[in-house]
């Protein structure tokens, strides 16, 4: 059986819910990635920041990055999936409720985060175009 675990970014890191965005902005370009978990203050997930959110949320509304932190930025509920829950549960999840990222869970801790890329490097075809599908066919989330 292929694990959440198994197909997973590893090396994810939070951003706590009380940076701003600008900061959230720079770490998304130190670690080369388009988005980042929100913690709390007792670093469970609370949401995912984009960089779409970011310039769309923010920067095209006027707002400054710098005076606008990423819990403000967080809306509805953060999805995610244990690290050992199943492939066929990834995408379950993530087709369920359109998004494209997804934080994987362990002990209460993030571990890593799937992508779309992480998809495409472990599904067969038709589980991707099945993904795509369901994911792009209607108006996304995330």
């Amino acid at each position: 059986m292929t694990t959440a675990g198994d197909i997973m970014h590893r090396g994810a890191q939070w951003i706590p819910a009380h940076e701003t965005l600008d900061r959230a902005a720079q770490l998304m370009r130190e670690l080369n990635v388009g988005a980042l978990p929100i913690s709390d203050e007792n670093e469970r997930l609370c949401g995912i920041l984009t960089d779409r959110d970011i310039v769309v949320g923010c920067v095209a509304m006027g707002h400054d990055p710098a005076r606008i932190t990423a819990g403000e930025m967080a809306h509805g509920t953060p999805r995610w999936i244990d690290s050992g829950a199943d492939v066929g549960d990834v995408l379950r999840e993530m087709q369920g409720h359109q998004i494209r990222r997804l934080p994987v869970i362990e002990n209460k801790r993030l571990v890593g985060m799937i992508s779309e890329a992480d998809l495409a490097q472990h599904l067969t075809e038709d589980q991707i175009a099945d993904f795509a599908h369901s994911v792009y066919a209607r108006k996304t989330t995330n």
